[in-house]
């Protein structure tokens, strides 16, 4: 594959309504597109989900864009490829999702030339994808409600609430009292406790629960085997895993059994792919996909790795409409009726860019030059 441009567009998308987490709300977010141009004029295109403070990441918009402009189109190739990405960026230490939104627009590239759809070029096994909704903390237990009942009548067949210290279990009560045991129901904590609140999960352990994302520090692995110990719902890690080798350790000091994969966050489709032949391959253990309010692009990406034979829960995949009015892909990611979200048949992630509409959203763009092949 010989490339012969790489491009970044800035845009900001605003959201239909804030959503809030344990470190915070967002309304409008920044996204860097990433766009790869082959010599024959076939184009890949991915997108770089770092936010505008390192809230969720260390990294930021900022410090995504100096990354990909100063250091990694200076290793970029004109003849490279997604697999032999990952060697060329080995001195860049972390950044991940800089360097996956290059990444990630190789694979779409790559899978384009080759003339197949993305999810069946990397390993994909299904053609729909089970879609779960991913619920902001709301200002009252009867607005949880209400949205909550919404996403059911939409046909999400899960749902997530992000928990926080002081609305977490009531939350849960109110859900199960509503809803009963039938919803599928799980938390996520965004790393908002401590060992030490080890009581408010004893408490969720109640509430028959899918699983408890994320509950403790951020890069802890020590702690939640610890919690594991002491509770009987699946601890699934999010951030706590950047790469296979966090994978390893998870399971070797028994701190989770599920593990939300997010491509931007462990750098990519092929460290997504080598996490998912390692925790299912070889350990026969399940993951699910995770997003980061992605747009139509990143989420084309995500849909392609919820097709993995390991991926056995309802992925943080919503359609368009979930969290934008408009969104930048045609035809825009739609829910079917029966709750999934197909995978399309299209070469590469399966829905293409309304180019013109980014460029005249775009706060910046830059081409950015390659270096000439050894």
């Amino acid at each position: 594959m010989e490339l012969r441009k790489l491009e970044l567009i800035e845009v900001r998308v605003r959201l239909r309504s804030e959503f809030e987490t344990s470190f915070g709300k967002t309304v409008e977010r920044p996204a860097i597109l990433v766009r790869v141009e082959e010599k024959g004029g076939e184009e890949g295109w991915a997108e770089v989900v770092a936010d505008e403070g390192p809230w969720y990441s260390y990294e930021t918009n900022e410090t995504a864009w100096l990354v990909i402009t100063k250091f990694i189109a200076g290793q970029l190739r004109t003849d490279v490829s997604a697999r032999g990405f990952p060697a060329l960026v080995s001195r860049i230490r972390g950044h991940n999702m800089a360097k996956a939104g290059v990444e990630m627009a190789l694979w779409d590239l790559e899978a384009r030339l080759n003339s197949r759809p993305l999810w069946r070029y990397i390993g994909g096994v299904r053609d729909r994808i089970l879609s779960g909704v991913s619920v902001g903390i709301q200002p009252s237990l009867e607005q949880l409600v209400r949205v909550v009942s919404g996403y059911i009548e939409e046909g999400y067949g899960r749902v997530k609430i992000k928990i926080k210290p002081g609305y977490d279990v009531e939350p849960v009560r109110r859900l199960r009292k509503e809803f009963g045991e039938g919803l599928r129901l799980q938390v996520d904590a965004n790393a908002a406790y401590t060992i030490s609140d080890i009581d408010v999960f004893r408490e969720l352990d109640k509430y028959g629960l899918l699983m408890i994302e994320q509950p403790l520090g951020w890069r802890d692995l020590v702690d939640h085997a610890e919690l594991a110990r002491h509770i009987r719902t699946p601890i699934c890690l999010d951030e706590s895993v950047q790469d296979l080798g966090d994978a390893k350790a998870a399971y070797l000091l028994g701190s989770a059994l599920i593990i939300n994969v997010k491509p931007p966050r462990v750098g990519g489709l092929g460290e997504t792919l080598r996490i998912h032949d390692f925790w299912y391959g070889q350990l026969g253990r399940p993951i699910w996909i995770g997003g980061m309010l992605e747009t139509g692009v990143g989420r084309g990406h995500l849909v392609a790795a919820a097709t993995l034979p390991g991926v056995k829960y309802h992925s943080d995949i919503s359609a368009s409409s979930r969290y934008y009015e408009e969104d930048i892909v045609e035809p825009p990611w739609t829910l079917n009726k029966d709750g999934t979200i197909s995978a399309p048949e299209r070469p590469g992630i399966g829905v293409e860019v309304l180019s013109d509409k980014v460029y005249r959203m775009a706060k910046r763009r830059l081409e950015v030059p390659l270096a000439q092949g050894p």
